[in-house]
């Protein structure tokens, strides 16, 4: 039998990172003797991550553009060639079959130099607004994998595969860990659980909404589980107490949705994706600082749906007190938004795309 050989490509944040994962955990299921390697920005998360999740990665020397003028922006075109010449030398000596892109800085001049040596490339974009990473890329990839319609505009049409996006496989029976994941987090069963997610660097608006909301909350019989973010953990971990864990970074995501009875979350497209498996009420609080505010189109496509809340940013002040008591003195609310956002699920999303590189390597 063949030895396949796969690298994949994503990074930056954890939703660019556990996607790419999720991918190369299917395709060791189908390929069981396959190698892998995974390529990574230095100094970025991934170079932590990937091989806790038992895969090699090496690291470029690459970063964003920011959006001033900086000294990092400057030296760009420095990073650029550097990784372009690494990703070469890289893909030169692994020989993969396929190379794989989930997005962030080192998926670039990886796919770029895999496309240049006629290797074959599959980007899978999460979100419904494409980064320019991703678009430039497009029209060199075998394939595309999207979680949206009407990407068409971004994309060449050929290539696209609506496939949704890939998730962790432990989120799919969620229910079965609840009394395993309370006494894990030494949760009081009598009360309502609230889970905060900001992502893995964390949000800054959502943190100071939980600090100057916390009284009220807990003054309603609930427990918090605060995911705050690297950034902010030490700002913020102060309010440890035994109705809130506050945690930078969590690694049992299984545990903390399954005890949780409200979600609130940023709607980055992975996080999107994984809420619609788990099936709780989830208010969604968009980050506005992103590209053409596509998480804001995230949520509403959810709440189009009747899946999910969405509060803007500029409404928590004047609204979020209001709408999180309303919800949660209302089960029949809470289960119908379950049911709902559970209908929107792609559960077979990682198969679908993994289908999808199969079909490039036979």
């Amino acid at each position: 039998m063949t030895k396949y050989k796969f690298i994949l490509s994503g990074g930056g944040t954890g939703g660019h990172i556990y996607p790419a994962i999720a991918i190369a955990n299917e395709l060791k299921i189908q390929y069981p003797d396959a190698e892998f390697l995974f390529v990574g920005a230095k100094d970025k998360m991934e170079m932590q991550k990937v091989p806790q999740a038992g895969y090699e990665i090496k690291g470029l020397w690459i970063a964003g553009l920011q959006r001033k003028i900086t000294f990092q922006n400057a030296m760009f075109p420095f990073k650029l060639l550097s990784s372009l010449l690494q990703s070469r030398k890289i893909i030169k000596a692994f020989k993969p079959n396929v190379v794989i892109g989930t997005g962030g800085f080192a998926s670039g001049p990886l796919l770029q130099m895999a496309g240049s040596a006629g290797i074959p490339t599959v980007i899978q974009e999460q979100n419904s607004f494409p980064g320019i990473t991703n678009k430039l890329l497009s029209s060199k990839a075998s394939a595309i994998c999207v979680a949206y319609e009407n990407l068409e505009r971004f994309f060449p049409a050929d290539k696209i595969v609506l496939t949704g996006n890939p998730v962790r496989q432990d989120l799919i029976d969620i229910d079965s860990k609840r009394d395993e994941a309370i006494v894990f987090y030494n949760l009081d069963v009598n009360k309502k659980t609230l889970l905060v997610l900001g992502g893995s660097l964390g949000a800054r608006r959502v943190n100071q909404l939980i600090e100057k909301e916390l009284p009220n909350m807990l003054s309603q019989n609930v427990q918090i589980i605060w995911q705050c973010g690297k950034l902010y953990f030490e700002d913020y971990k102060k309010y440890n107490q035994p109705n809130v864990k506050v945690v930078d970074f969590i690694e049992r995501m299984d545990f903390v949705y399954a005890t949780a009875d409200i979600i609130i979350s940023r709607a980055g497209a992975s996080s999107v994706s994984e809420l619609c498996i788990v099936g709780k009420p989830v208010i969604f609080i968009p980050s506005p600082n992103v590209a053409e505010d596509h998480q804001t189109k995230n949520a509403q496509a959810i709440v189009d749906q009747k899946g999910a809340v969405l509060l803007k940013e500029s409404e928590l002040e004047s609204e979020f007190s209001i709408v999180f008591e309303a919800l949660l003195k209302d089960e029949g609310k809470q289960k119908q938004l379950s049911e709902n956002i559970k209908r929107l699920a792609r559960p077979g999303a990682t198969k679908a795309i993994v289908a999808e590189i199969i079909k490039l390597i036979k």
